[in-house]
C-alpha cells in the first residue's frame, strides 16, 4: 500500500477525505463523528503535507495517483470509493471522479474554477498566511486563546473562526508552516484549470441555498454523482467561482453554504456531513 499518513474510523462503504494546500487530515475532525456511522472513513495527508513525505511533483494528477494507489491498499475489496475534498483536495476529488475511480464526489470550494487573477489571489493569500504563522509563532497561542484573536488570525479561512479550538488552530498553523510540499503544490496551481471552467462560463442550474435537500444529485462523466459546495464567506476562493463550477459541471448539484468560509467544516459540520452522505447515497 502506498504510504500516506492517515486516520481511519467507522464502518460501511469506503470514504476518503482529502485536505487542501498546507493542511492535514485533522481538517476533517469536526465531521468525522457524523460520518463514522455510515462509512469506513479514511482522512489522509497528501504527499508533502501533515505527516506524509513529499514525492517530488505536487500537481492534481500526481496527488490523484497517490490517493488511488493508497486506496487500492486500504480498500482491497473495493474497486471504487466515495471521496470528499477541500480546496486543492476538491480538485483532486474531481479528478478522481473524472477518472472513474470515485463512486461519488463532494467537493468543497475546489480549485480550478479560477481565472489568472483569482488564482494568483489564492496563492498569495495562503502564502501570506503561512508567513504570518511563522512570524507570529511566539505569540500565536496567546492570540488564539481569545475569540478576537481567532477572528483576526483565521477570519480569511473560516466563517466563524471564534468556534475554533485554540490548540487545534495553532497546530494547523504549525502544519502549514512546516509543510515541505507547500511551494511545489502552490506553483502547480498555475497549470491547473478544470475543463470548461472558462471565465465566461454561465451557471446552468443555479445554486441550492444552505445545503438543503436536493432533488437529484448531478453526475460527472460515467454517472459519478457530484456535489460542489461553496461558502458564501469564502475569502480564499471567492464564491463567484461557484458560478464557473456550475457552468463547467451543469449536471452536478451546486450548493451555497450560507455564512461559511473557505473551510466550512467547523462552521457547519452537520451540513457538510449531510452533503457527503447525500451525494454518496446517490451512487
Amino acid at each position: 500500500m502506498t504510504t500516506l499518513s492517515h486516520h481511519r474510523e467507522g464502518s460501511g462503504e469506503p470514504l476518503v477525505l482529502i485536505h487542501g494546500l498546507g493542511s492535514r487530515w485533522q481538517l476533517w475532525q469536526p465531521v468525522l463523528p457524523l460520518l463514522r456511522g455510515s462509512f469506513d472513513v479514511v482522512a489522509l495527508d497528501l504527499p508533502g503535507f501533515g505527516a506524509s513525505a513529499a514525492v517530488g511533483a505536487a500537481d492534481v494528477g500526481t496527488f490523484a495517483d497517490a490517493v488511488t494507489a493508497f486506496a487500492a491498499g486500504a480498500f482491497p475489496h473495493a474497486a471504487t470509493f466515495h471521496v470528499a475534498g477541500s480546496s486543492l483536495g476538491g480538485g483532486v476529488a474531481l479528478e478522481l471522479g473524472r477518472r472513474g475511480v470515485a463512486r461519488s464526489v463532494t467537493a468543497f470550494a475546489p480549485i480550478g474554477f479560477w481565472g489568472p487573477v483569482s488564482r494568483r489571489w489564492c496563492q498569495v493569500s495562503v502564502t501570506a498566511a503561512r508567513g504570518l504563522g511563522r512570524l507570529a509563532r511566539p505569540v500565536l497561542p496567546a492570540l488564539a486563546a481569545t475569540r478576537l484573536g481567532r477572528v483576526a488570525l483565521f477570519g480569511m479561512f473560516f466563517g466563524h473562526p471564534g468556534r475554533l479550538d485554540p490548540a487545534a488552530a495553532v497546530a494547523d498553523v504549525d502544519a502549514l508552516v512546516a509543510a515541505p510540499g507547500f511551494a511545489a503544490a502552490r506553483a502547480a496551481f498555475a497549470g491547473h484549470r478544470f475543463p470548461g471552467a472558462g471565465a465566461g462560463a454561465v451557471a446552468g442550474g443555479g445554486l441550492v441555498a444552505d445545503g438543503s435537500a436536493v432533488a437529484g444529485v448531478g453526475a460527472l462523466g460515467g454517472g459519478v454523482p457530484v456535489t460542489v459546495a461553496w461558502g458564501s464567506r469564502d475569502a480564499i476562493l471567492p464564491a463567484f467561482q461557484a458560478r464557473r463550477a456550475a457552468g463547467a459541471l451543469p449536471s452536478a448539484r451546486h450548493v451555497r453554504l450560507a455564512g461559511c468560509g473557505h473551510l466550512p467544516f467547523s462552521d457547519e459540520p452537520a451540513v457538510c456531513a449531510d452533503l457527503i452522505r447525500t451525494t454518496a447515497g446517490a451512487a
